[in-house]
C-alpha cells in the first residue's frame, strides 16, 4: 500500500475494524518513512452479475431495483423485504454465476414470498406473470391454497357463476 504523502510501499497497521456491516475491513496504517497516518479499506472482489432481460439485453444486478419491486408487492404486509433481497444476493453471489435470467431471478422471489406471504406473493405473482384476466389470478390463488381452501374457494365461484347466469 503505497502512502498517500510520500508514495512509500513501507508501512504498519496499527488498526483493523469491519465495516459496512462485515462486508469491507477498515485499517488504520503509518507510513515508517515519513509518519503519515493514513486509512484504507478491504473489500472482497466480486464479479458483476448480468440479468438476462426477456428481450435479450442484459444489465447488471441491482439489489435497489429488486428491493423497489419488492416493496410495492409487500406495502402493508409484515415482510422483511430486505432479508429476501439479501437472500437472493447471497445465494446468486455463492452460485459463482455471471449471468441470470430475469425470469429465474422472478422464481426467486416468488419462492421467498410464497412461503412468507401469500398475498405479497400473489401481488408480485400478478405483476411479473403479467395476469391477463381473473380466471388466471384464481389459478393462482387455487395452486397456492391448502385442499380444504381450494374446494371452498371452487364452491364459492361455482355459486357466484350461477348467480351471475340466472
Amino acid at each position: 500500500m503505497k502512502c498517500p504523502a510520500c508514495a512509500s510501499t513501507d508501512n504498519k497497521v496499527l488498526d483493523s475494524r469491519s465495516a459496512d456491516d462485515d462486508k469491507s475491513i477498515k485499517r488504520r496504517r503509518e507510513c515508517l518513512h515519513c509518519g503519515k497516518r493514513f486509512t484504507t479499506y478491504e473489500v472482497i472482489d466480486t464479479v458483476p452479475i448480468s440479468v438476462v432481460k426477456k428481450d435479450g439485453s442484459r444489465e447488471f444486478f441491482d439489489s435497489h431495483k429488486l428491493h423497489g419491486g419488492l416493496l410495492k408487492a409487500c406495502q402493508k404486509r409484515p415482510v422483511d423485504t430486505q432479508a429476501i433481497v439479501d437472500s437472493i444476493e447471497r445465494e446468486l453471489e455463492s452460485s459463482l454465476r455471471t449471468e441470470i435470467s430475469s425470469g429465474e431471478l422472478g422464481e426467486m422471489v416468488m419462492e421467498r414470498l410464497r412461503t412468507t406471504d401469500e398475498v405479497a406473493y400473489v401481488r408480485f405473482a400478478s405483476v411479473y406473470r403479467e395476469f391477463k384476466d381473473a380466471a388466471t389470478f384464481m389459478q393462482e390463488l387455487l395452486a397456492i391454497l391448502p385442499e380444504e381452501g381450494r374446494a371452498s374457494l371452487q364452491q364459492a365461484v361455482g355459486k357466484r357463476e350461477k348467480k351471475t347466469k340466472a
